[in-house]
């Protein structure tokens, strides 16, 4: 699945990748392939170099569309790690901070508190029992090797283009996302990338803003 995402980087680093919006607190956050690379490669080397995690090893993810949620999905299959959003053991837990009651019940190694909050800012303080992934994760490297894609990982990339063709994106596409709409990380990130699209994620769309957003992203696919 990760070698989606490095062809898209590869094609056009600086081109907008992911841009976020939230239309309930007004932030809006653009990040190019280079930039979103970035976040990657410190997420992976912080489960590999900090947590000594690898293939084999298991990611629980309680987070919702998000940028920081593309990084940390992609920074798992980047080192190797199963990802699941089901209860069950987990080597390293993700968890946003409104679902951190559901966190308490997954047994997990390592926790990691997301605020989500705009410009990246920390949480103060971190919940107990959670260290707080925008503190931790910003002393990693810059640079990863990901690993080898395994079965499960082309299986989920032969998902992704399927879903993207069902869903209408194709190569040079600029998609806008309604994240209440489409939760699953399969639509609103996975497809875009096999497809070779860039996307608009939308939080709390606010429906009265759609069509000058559309019109200012030069959107070409809503859904």
């Amino acid at each position: 699945m990760i070698e989606l995402f490095t062809a898209a980087v590869a094609k056009n680093p600086a081109r907008p990748l992911l841009t976020w919006y939230d239309d309930a607190t007004g932030d809006r956050t653009e990040l190019s392939g280079a930039t979103l690379d970035n976040w990657v490669a410190k997420t992976a080397n912080l489960l590999v170099d900090g947590l000594g995690l690898g293939q084999g090893d298991r990611a629980g993810v309680l987070l919702p569309p998000h940028w920081q949620t593309a990084a940390v999905l992609l920074g798992c299959w980047s080192a190797g790690l199963t990802v699941g959003a089901e209860e069950g053991p987990v080597d390293v837990l993700f968890a946003a901070a409104d679902r951190l009651a559901d966190a308490e019940r997954w047994p997990a190694g390592d926790r990691f508190a997301l605020g989500l909050a705009p410009m990246a800012m920390p949480m103060r303080p971190a919940p107990e029992g959670f260290a707080d992934y925008v503190v931790e994760v910003r002393t990693y490297g810059d640079h990863f090797t990901p690993y080898p894609m395994d079965g499960d990982g082309a299986e989920l990339a032969l998902r992704a283009g399927r879903r993207a063709a069902d869903l209408g994106v194709g190569a040079g596409d600029r998609v806008l996302v309604d994240a209440a709409k489409h939760p699953d990380p399969l639509d609103w990130l996975l497809a875009p990338l096999a497809a070779g699209a860039t996307v608009v994620l939308c939080g709390r769309l606010d429906a009265a803003r759609l069509g000058d957003r559309v019109a200012a992203e030069k959107v070409t696919v809503v859904y």
